[in-house]
């Protein structure tokens, strides 16, 4: 009998070990699937909240009137917006813009002195 003991109790042991291992994987397997479903959870409701607020900003910009005028003629499709009517240029800075949307080149001998390369700079 003391013969059967030994792998007996071998057996009991590997069987043991056998269904721990495999309780093991159940609980990381069983918290794995909770984070996911935790973090899928909050992204829908991060991507529901996105979506109200974009809803919201759409219906706010349909109610507001359009800030530019379009202006058909024919082929050209001009924009004109606000902000350009306030801008003040000089002759040379006119003719220029006229030349450039004409397709011309500029005229050398038009300009009294060379516009500034950087606007912004400039005094």
């Amino acid at each position: 009998m003391n013969h059967l003991k030994l792998p007996l109790a071998a057996l009991l042991l590997v069987a043991a070990l056998v269904t721990g291992w495999t309780a093991r994987g159940w609980l990381e397997d069983s918290q794995r699937l909770t984070a996911e479903r935790a973090a899928q959870q909050a992204i829908d409701a991060a991507l529901a909240r996105e979506s109200r607020i974009a809803h919201a900003v759409e219906a706010r910009l349909a109610e507001l009137d359009a800030n530019e005028r379009i202006i058909d003629r024919g082929i050209i499709r001009e924009v004109q917006k606000p902000i350009y009517q306030r801008v003040c240029l000089g002759d040379d800075a006119i003719r220029l813009l006229n030349d450039a949307a004409a397709g011309r080149r500029p005229d050398p001998a038009g300009p009294a002195a060379p516009l500034p390369r950087d606007p912004a700079g400039a005094d």
